[in-house]
């Protein structure tokens, strides 16, 4: 009965991992998800208690499908701490971010179509670009930075439609594209009308290292209003992931179009869940709250790298990224890391093997660990677990990564 497509679409692999989180003793460095005791509970019970109090019939009713005109005011005001300068109108406000990636996957590709991204790249995406029958080409990184020669390669073979980039911290990598890159990326795409989809659910946990402009800035001071870039976020990372707030920045000539495929989707974003984060930014409690975040995971960051380097030093390698959630590592053996994680499994210990994040030919000895959720009571143990597994392995001689 399912379509062909559907049927040949797997489920996320993080996704089937969750429900190994749930089971008591396991401890989980898998999900991409924020540390649910950072959510400022209290902040938006304040929140809705004062918009509730007022006249509040309007937010159980539809709403436009762009997003509440007050949401969207905040947003573009309070981006423009970060170096960001959009008008309110070039606003959508998505159901989370990954509808943002699905709307202008709708909008901008066509069948046979060549999309580019990085190699690795977010497993989403590459799930919904399977959904459009269109090619996926893999980037890689040279001396890690993203290889604007192979870019330059690519683009003139013809055929490319969008490229879609994580530029900060990326899922998984934990890669931040340098300046310099992305003005070639910008140029050489422009000059090959490539639109860039810059995905950046990350950017705002940044808590070591320069600021970086947007590319969609950087788009803008290049060529003004007529640039290719579409930028998309999400306050899932920096507010609340249960609330299902995205938003997208796009230029006025691919604005309407976005819109419209919205509203064949789901006419709107919740009009109640809209409210509640426009006075909660409103309110100056978001950014409050980023400084609290961005010095936890930072101590989080560096509670299991050093977990790591106790107890799996000479077993995986990994990098240190300079904000967002994860550590992208690889074992040193070539284990296979979907095997590891079958023993990881037995030891009370789960991560991402990295194999899911590839479009083609897989690296099967990486591996994705967040941080988000770690402790200083838990941080050794889960080390120490992935330790014992490894051996385990070793031991049976199970090192195969093919």
């Amino acid at each position: 009965m399912l379509s062909q497509k559907s049927a040949s679409i797997k489920s996320s692999a993080v996704r089937e991992l969750l429900k190994y989180s749930k089971v008591p003793g396991i401890i989980s460095l898998a999900g991409g998800i924020p540390a649910t005791d950072l959510i400022d509970v209290d902040g938006i019970d304040i929140t809705i208690r004062e918009i509730l109090a007022k006249e509040h019939r309007n937010l159980f009713q539809y709403s436009v499908t762009e997003g509440e005109e007050n949401f969207r005011y905040q947003i573009a005001n309070w981006i423009k701490d970060f170096n960001f300068k959009i008008n309110p109108e070039n606003i959508l406000i998505t159901n989370g971010s990954q509808q943002a990636i699905d709307l202008l996957n709708r909008v901008f590709l066509d069948k046979g179509d060549k999309v580019l991204v990085e190699r690795p790249t977010y497993l989403a995406a590459l799930q919904l670009f399977g959904y459009s029958d269109v090619e996926v080409v893999e980037l890689d990184y040279t001396n890690d930075k993203l290889d604007l020669n192979s870019l330059e390669i690519v683009l003139k073979k013809g055929g490319v439609k969008m490229l879609y980039l994580t530029p900060n911290f990326a899922n998984p990598s934990g890669k931040t594209i340098d300046y310099e890159t992305r003005v070639g990326i910008i140029k050489l795409t422009h000059r090959h009308n490539v639109v860039i989809i810059e995905d950046d659910p990350y950017g705002f946990l940044r808590f070591s290292g320069e600021f970086i402009k947007s590319l969609f800035t950087i788009a803008q001071e290049i060529y003004g209003e007529n640039h290719n870039v579409c930028y998309m976020s999400s306050f899932s990372k920096i507010f609340s992931p249960g609330l299902r707030l995205g938003w997208t920045a796009i230029p006025s000539k691919f604005i309407q179009a976005v819109v419209v495929a919205k509203q064949a989707l789901d006419l709107h974003t919740s009009t109640l869940n809209q409210n509640i984060a426009a006075h909660y930014i409103e309110s100056g409690k978001l950014n409050t709250r980023l400084d609290l975040l961005k010095n936890t995971y930072k101590k989080r960051r560096d509670l299991l790298i050093n977990s790591l380097n106790k107890y799996v030093g000479d077993e995986l390698s990994f990098n240190v990224p300079q904000g967002g959630m994860f550590l992208w590592c690889h074992l040193r053996s070539n284990i296979n890391a979907k095997i590891l994680l079958e023993e990881s499994i037995n030891e009370n210990v789960i991560f991402v093997p990295g194999e899911v994040f590839f479009a083609h030919n897989p690296e099967r000895n990486s591996l994705r660990l967040s941080y988000s959720m770690i402790s200083s009571e838990n941080s050794d143990s889960a080390a120490y677990r992935i330790f014992k597994s490894i051996s385990k392995l070793k031991s049976n001689k199970t090192v195969l990564s093919n």
